[in-house]
Formats: C-alpha cells, sequence, structure tokens
C-alpha cells in the first residue's frame, strides 16, 4: 500500500470524492479512489482476536483471553505482548485497523459487553489498553479504542442518554481513554451508541473536538460504531469523520447536498477528508495491501503466548485447607456443564472461529496419569447448545450441510446455487455472499443425521431472522415460519427460541433437516438491523431430569479423591445486545455446587464468567478459581492452574459483590425513558465499597497464590509538586513461600484530609507485576505524574485540581488493605494546583 501525500490529494478531490471517503462501502471497508492512490482500508473486530470481514464461515483466528481476563493479568508488558501478536494477526487477515480494545467502565456486574471491558478502574483499563495500542501500532495496524464515551450498558443503546455529572465523566468514564492518548495515541477513535447529556456522542462536539481534539491534543480519525450515525450534517461539523458500515445512510447524497448549501462549510469538509487521509497514510505503516486474501498463523509461538497470557490472568479466589493444587496421580472427577465445551469467548463483537479451543475436561485429562470420570451435573445453557456439533454432514463429518437456493422448497427442482458444511450452527449471514444471489431473498435447507446413543427425548430450538422450520425425520417439530414472536438475540432481529420435542431410541440414525428463508420472508414486525440476509440458530440437546443428575454428581463425587466443577457463564448470557437481569448462575447451578461439596471436600470449583456472579454456596467451598473466558488456550490454562504447573497470579479487575442489590448502579442500571442517570456518580466499584464500607465476596485485585509474599521498604521521590513533577514509588517484594511465583504491587493514594469534595478513601493510581524465585527480592518501582496521583475534577474551575495537604501511599496486593501485609509512606503537597490537557 503505498505512501500518499496527504495535503496534495486532498487538493486534487472532488466533492463527491471527499464524501465517499467518509463512510464505508460494506459491513467491513472504506472506499478506496485507486487514481489518487487512495487503497481500500478493512476494518476488523475486535476487543479478543481479529475475525477478518466474515461473521458467517470465517477463516479460523487466534482468540486472546477476554477483556476482563487481560486486565487481571496487571501486567502491562505482557499485554504490550498481546497487542503485538494482535497487529501480527491483523496483518495475516489483511487488516488495517483493529477495532479494540474495549475500556468501558463496568458500573454493574449485569452489563452485557462487560467482559469485553478491561476492568472497573479507570487506572486499570487505561494503563492496560495503552500496553494493548502500542503492541498493536507496533506492527503498523491501527488500534481503535473504543467505545467513547459511557457506552457502559446495552439496554435501548441506540436511543439512552447518560445523565452524568461533568466530575464522574472525568474521573472515572473519560480518564482511561484520556490515559491512552497520553501513554500510546491509538490511530484511532469509535464513539459509543449512547449519548451524553443530551447529544449522542457521534455528534457530541463538546466530546470529539473540545475534549478529545482540543484539550487532549490528540490527532487521528474518530469513527462511528456499526449503525451508531444519527445525523448527517451534526455528526460531520462535530467531528466524526467515518460512517460505518456502509453503504451510507447519511454520508451520500444528503451530504454532499448540506456541503453544497452550507450546512456543513467546506473546510469543515475537508477537516474530515483529511483526518480520512491521514488515517490512510498511517495504515501504510502496516505494509498490508489492499483486499488481501485472509490467512491463518496458527504457530506454537502463537499457542505460547495464548497460554501464558491466559495463566497471568486466571484467579485464585479462595483456596482453604491446601485443596490446590491438585494431585496428578489421584481419582478425579469432573462435573459441570463447562467441562466439555471450550467457553472461549463472549457474545458479539467478540465472537469468532477459533483456531482451536481446547475444553477444560480436555486440558484435565492431560494433566492426569488415569482418564478422570465425568457426568455434567446440570446444564447452564440459555439458549439450546449448537446443534451441529452432535449431527453429522452429508460427508459424515461433524456438522450440518447447508445447500441455498434461489426458491423457496415448495418449488419442484430447484436449482442449488452454493453447498457448504458448517459446524456451528449458528449463523449471522450479514456478510454472506454469492454471485447467483442478486437479492437478501432467498433459500437454504440444513441436513444432517443423528445417531442416538441411548433411549431418549431431545429438546430442539430455532432462532431466526427470517423464517425456518426442523424436521426430524421429514416429521415437523418446530415451525418457526407462521407466527413468529419477537425475541432479542442476534442484536435484537430474530425471534425468540421456539421448541419442540423428539423420542430418539437407541442405536437407530434419524435425518435432521431445516429449512430456511431469508430475512425478507420474516413475519416480524421490528426492523432488521442487520440490513442483510437475517441469521439462524439452531439447538438441541437431550431433556435432562435436574434432581437426577445433581444425585448422579454427587454419587460419582463420593467415589473420587478430589472432584473439579466447572461452572459459569456462556457467550448466551454475556453477550452485546443484551444486560443480564440478575447476577445468578444458570438455574440448578448453585444447587449442584452445594450438593457436590458437601459430598466431598476435596472440591476446587472452576468459575467461567467475564463479570461477577452471586456465590451462595461460597462457605462451603474449598477452593475457587476465576477463569474467565479464556481463548484458544482455555482448557490448558485451566489445568495448568489446577495442578500447580502455574502458580497463580492474576487479580481480580472487578469487585465481586455478594448480591447485585449491594452494586452501586442497582437502581439505575438499565434505560427509562431514553435516558440512564449516572447516580453512582464517581463511586464505581471498590470506590463505592470501601466509602460506603459494603462488604463484597472478593475486593477488587485480591488475588492469592501457592506461594507468599511480602512488601517492604516503601520508599516516595516527589520531583515537583506541581504539574510538572513525578512521584516514584519504590518497593521491595520478597517471595516468602517455598516455590516460585509472581506478585502485583498495587499502588493506592489516599488523602489524609478532608478536601472541598467527597473523595473515594483510595484510588489505584499504578501497579507492577514482578516473578521471583523462592526467597528471592527485588525493588520495584512505579512512577506517577504528580498531577494524576491526587487530582479530582473541579467542577467549578472545569479543570483538575491537586488539594495542598497529605497524602498517603499504600502499596497492597488487593484494595483491601490488611494490617501486616501492605505497606504505606505519605508526600506533601504544599500549595493548590490546578491542570488541563494530559
Amino acid at each position: 500500500m503505498a505512501d500518499i501525500n496527504v495535503d496534495e490529494v486532498l487538493k486534487k478531490l472532488s466533492l463527491s470524492e471527499k464524501v465517499e471517503l467518509l463512510a464505508g462501502i460494506d459491513f467491513w471497508h472504506t472506499k478506496a479512489h485507486p487514481h489518487h492512490g487512495i487503497p481500500s482500508l478493512r476494518l476488523s473486530d475486535g476487543p479478543n482476536g481479529v475475525r477478518g470481514t466474515k461473521f458467517f464461515n470465517g477463516v479460523p483466528a487466534a482468540c486472546f483471553p477476554c477483556g476482563t481476563a487481560l486486565g487481571a493479568t496487571f501486567n502491562q508488558e505482557l499485554l504490550e505482548e498481546a497487542g503485538k501478536k494482535m497487529g501480527e494477526e491483523a496483518k495475516v487477515k489483511g487488516v488495517h485497523a483493529i477495532l479494540g480494545p474495549t475500556i468501558n467502565m463496568q458500573r454493574s456486574p449485569l452489563g452485557g459487553r462487560g467482559f469485553e471491558s478491561i476492568g472497573e478502574d479507570p487506572f486499570l483499563a487505561g494503563l492496560g489498553a495503552a500496553a494493548i495500542v502500542k503492541g498493536i501500532q507496533s506492527t503498523g495496524v491501527q488500534a481503535t479504542i473504543k467505545h467513547f464515551v459511557c457506552n457502559d450498558h446495552e439496554h435501548k443503546r441506540n436511543a439512552v442518554q447518560a445523565l452524568i455529572t461533568e466530575r464522574a465523566l472525568r474521573e472515572i468514564y473519560a480518564l482511561p481513554f484520556q490515559l491512552v492518548v497520553r501513554d500510546s495515541n491509538p490511530g484511532s477513535f469509535m464513539t459509543g451508541y449512547n449519548g451524553v447529556n443530551g447529544t449522542f456522542c457521534s455528534q457530541n462536539t463538546k466530546l470529539l473536538e473540545d475534549m478529545l481534539r482540543g484539550e487532549w491534543g490528540w490527532d487521528g480519525m474518530i469513527m462511528s460504531d456499526w449503525y451508531g450515525t444519527y445525523s448527517t450534517t451534526e455528526a460531520t461539523i462535530a467531528g466524526l469523520d467515518l460512517e460505518m458500515p456502509g453503504p451510507p445512510r447519511f454520508r451520500g447524497e444528503a451530504l454532499k447536498f448540506n456541503v453544497s448549501n452550507d450546512k456543513v462549510w467546506g473546510h469543515i469538509l475537508d477537516k474530515r477528508a483529511k483526518e480520512m487521509l491521514k488515517f490512510v497514510k498511517k495504515c501504510a505503516a502496516s505494509g498490508v495491501g489492499e483486499n488481501a486474501p485472509e490467512g491463518k498463523a496458527d504457530t506454537p509461538e502463537t499457542a505460547a503466548l495464548l497460554r501464558r497470557i491466559g495463566n497471568e490472568g486466571i484467579v485464585l479466589l479462595k483456596n482453604d485447607n491446601g485443596v490446590l493444587p491438585l494431585k496428578k496421580d489421584k481419582k478425579t472427577v469432573v462435573i459441570g456443564p463447562n467441562a466439555k465445551v471450550a467457553t472461549y469467548h463472549g457474545g458479539g463483537s467478540a465472537s469468532l472461529a477459533a483456531y482451536y479451543a481446547v475444553t477444560p475436561f480436555d486440558g484435565i485429562s492431560s494433566k492426569l496419569s488415569s482418564p478422570p470420570a465425568f457426568t455434567i451435573g446440570q446444564y447452564s445453557h440459555k439458549l439450546l447448545p449448537l446443534l451441529g456439533y452432535s449431527t453429522k454432514s452429508l460427508k459424515g463429518a461433524q456438522g450440518m450441510t447447508m445447500k441455498v437456493y434461489l426458491e423457496g422448497p415448495e418449488v419442484a427442482n430447484r436449482e442449488k446455487v452454493d453447498e457448504l458444511d458448517v459446524v456451528k450452527t449458528e449463523l449471522l449471514l450479514v456478510d454472506y455472499e454469492n454471485p447467483k444471489l442478486t437479492s437478501n431473498l432467498w433459500y437454504a435447507t440444513l441436513e444432517s443425521s443423528f445417531t442416538a446413543e441411548e433411549d431418549a427425548t431431545w429438546e430442539f430450538g430455532v432462532v431466526v431472522s427470517g423464517t425456518a422450520n426442523l424436521y426430524v425425520n421429514d416429521e415437523l417439530v418446530i415451525n418457526n415460519s407462521e407466527h413468529q414472536r419477537q425475541g432479542d438475540a442476534f442484536f435484537g432481529s430474530a425471534t425468540i427460541e421456539e421448541k419442540g420435542t423428539y423420542k430418539f431410541t437407541k442405536g437407530q440414525t434419524y435425518q435432521v433437516k431445516v429449512t430456511f428463508g431469508s430475512a425478507p420472508t420474516s413475519k416480524l414486525g421490528a426492523g432488521n438491523m442487520l440490513l442483510g440476509a437475517g441469521a439462524l440458530r439452531i439447538g438441541g440437546c437431550k431433556v435432562i431430569d435436574p434432581k437426577a443428575e445433581i444425585a448422579n454428581a454427587v454419587s460419582l463425587a463420593k467415589t473420587a479423591d478430589q472432584v473439579i466443577i466447572c461452572a459459569g457463564l456462556n457467550s448466551e448470557w454475556e453477550t452485546e445486545g443484551n444486560d443480564r437481569s440478575d447476577m445468578k448462575l444458570p438455574p440448578g447451578m448453585d444447587d449442584l455446587i452445594s450438593a457436590v461439596t458437601s459430598a466431598n471436600p476435596n472440591t476446587a470449583v472452576v468459575m467461567q464468567s467475564g463479570t461477577p456472579v452471586e456465590m451462595p454456596w461460597l462457605g462451603s467451598v474449598g477452593a475457587l478459581v476465576q477463569a474467565w473466558y479464556g481463548g484458544n488456550e482455555t482448557g490448558n490454562t485451566i489445568a495448568d492452574v489446577l495442578f500447580g504447573d502455574v502458580c497463580p497470579s492474576g487479580k481480580l479487575s472487578v469487585s465481586f459483590p455478594a448480591r447485585v442489590q449491594d452494586n452501586p448502579a442497582f437502581l439505575n442500571y438499565r434505560s427509562e425513558g431514553g435516558r440512564v442517570v449516572y447516580g453512582e456518580d464517581i463511586y464505581v466499584g471498590y470506590r463505592y465499597y470501601e466509602f460506603a464500607e459494603r462488604e463484597v465476596l472478593f475486593p477488587f485485585g485480591h488475588g492469592l497464590s501457592y506461594t507468599t509474599f511480602a512488601f517492604a521498604d516503601l520508599k516516595l521521590t516527589l520531583t515537583g509538586a506541581d504539574a510538572q513533577g513525578t512521584l516514584k514509588v519504590e518497593v521491595a517484594v520478597k517471595n516468602t513461600g517455598p516455590i516460585k511465583g509472581a506478585e502485583v504491587a498495587q499502588v493506592y493514594v489516599a488523602p489524609k484530609q478532608k478536601a472541598k469534595v467527597n473523595r473515594p478513601v483510595k484510588e489505584l493510581k499504578g501497579f507492577t507485576k514482578v516473578e521471583l524465585k523462592p526467597g528471592e527480592a527485588k525493588t520495584v518501582s512505579v512512577e506517577v505524574p504528580t498531577k494524576y496521583t491526587a487530582s479530582y475534577w473541579d467542577e467549578q474551575r472545569d479543570q483538575w485540581c491537586v488539594e495542598a495537604g497529605e497524602y498517603e501511599v499504600i502499596v497492597s496486593d488487593s484494595s483491601e488493605v490488611k494490617e501486616g501485609k501492605a505497606v504505606k509512606s505519605a508526600f506533601t503537597i504544599p500549595e493548590t494546583f490546578w491542570w488541563s490537557g494530559l
């Protein structure tokens, strides 16, 4: 991709060509102008891996642990390595810019995309994301930090206004973005779907021009989230450079007309076009050509890095009586619905087809000298498990065979225009293309065989944006064509999951077929946001008796020396487009964990979720591991920690409250009347729990180890008690235990006097991770600009304020400061000062 002279090219562009630069041409590409040397750019999700250009039937990719797992590493050097690998993956996919990382704040555990974000603290999120951005952009690929700003829940996200004080906006929600600009200068920003205080983010001059480009001095390209543009003139004037996806809804003839009539001044259009040209120039550094083929780079080096990232993010929450690490030569039983499925990502933009995905059961089995016994114990699905993993295609491989037609099944001898096998029977068809399909109206059948392993009744489910029926041996089991009911799957464009049952006889083989009509055949009245061929999801599993399954699990657990329960959520419960309704585990899971741990106290619970869950059984559980969504290496990383091949070093990137009612956003967490009130103000996460003296299950920053550590010799060096100064924090960290391990020194600052405004008890300002051999000690340091150590947003002056007074520095292994564990010292600001910018 050739370099371009931005100013010279801009002079040559016509009005139409400038406007065409400012919108995508399809879901992932921008407009090329070859005669001006301007190539088309390819963008790609995202937050935990580079999917490429296909939601449907895409090229497999490296899937990284989810955002909260990345945050839990508390390791900026490792996250920079992760970013570099993401950049390399992007090049293999022919991608010029990655749509990530995500650094929205976790106001509540219920956020549908909470798992995508790095953590609840702006410094953890900002410094962690800055490291990822540095890594990505070291490859020449550009990063897109998102979603700017307050895009913190999914309920009516395209319609909601976040009503928020300026102080909360600055101290909590905009601060991580500010830190990323300061430390890594991302090539692009993505605006949030929502508005802030009455103006949508994509047309919010205060956010885009005044704060981001003006006050922070950032020089880059701003794009909308997909379908997150709501105006022609306002968005262009406010600073939005790129409307995505294409074809555009606002930036075609309407924008040209408005420019020609001076609703948008010509120099404003030139500014937008210039930003796009500058972004094209930045992307040229990647060396990625135009319309490059999408490839794979499934290497041992990638696998090793993904495993290391996963290992460092897993958090040992509890380990009473030395339950962990487990023994490799003991009789082991594995129980739970998350055991034989690799729950490796959350739903929505974070989803992708992985090169491979290791299940916890396989990872655990690889460690043991004899195979473990298994029972599912309970289901955890919200929608029925994908059917393609249980059936055989017409070629005899796992999956179903999809045949595509121009006419419906009522047409005899209709012509087949395509045939392909699919395993993951969750088909988002927005980007499915075939040259013989000239419109979004077409039909398909998905055919497979199923051999029953036992006499059993199976339940099937079909979700569709379009129409679909399911047949077993040509008997209609589900009719989701005639009387459709609106659901919330596939970004709210599809039906609910319609269900039906069928009795199978052991040893017999059955033909399972689904007939599908694309989106235009839908009977739903709601508009289809996908603007494509629609979507289809086919699920199915054996009907079980929950009480009998628990009894079976208990019986099996009693025979074991050690038990592992693999529990948690998955991409149906935690997904873009929907917030969770509560913080509970799927029905029956709490009963299963309580019953099994009572039957065998030598039980370790492995919890997979991207955000906190309620744990009413916690008091009776000896060992608990938070494993998040772990990417390709999910099962291996879980097994590495369970059996002690890796000493756990992850720290919680979010607080775990006991109940959702304890969360500070509980009363205000959803859209009502087109707005959501950020009533908790700056008191998010640990800032609230500490200020209100509210007990939590596990505090922010918490994480145990198989060894022990001690902090000592805290030394503070304040070089300038003003806006140009720096605070250097040095502390000795010693491994006082028997094995090699890593500890995180978390640096908190606490005002020792009452300020002009209420302030949190303390706030994280920096962190560093150090690996130590038994008995080894090292002195580590964290440097924080003085103005960031103690500032709050002064709404009277519209500036940051650092008040004169004494400030305590606490270095601890979590936000919960324990006597004898943390070390403390103090520094003094002799005179109050104010500052703006970075």
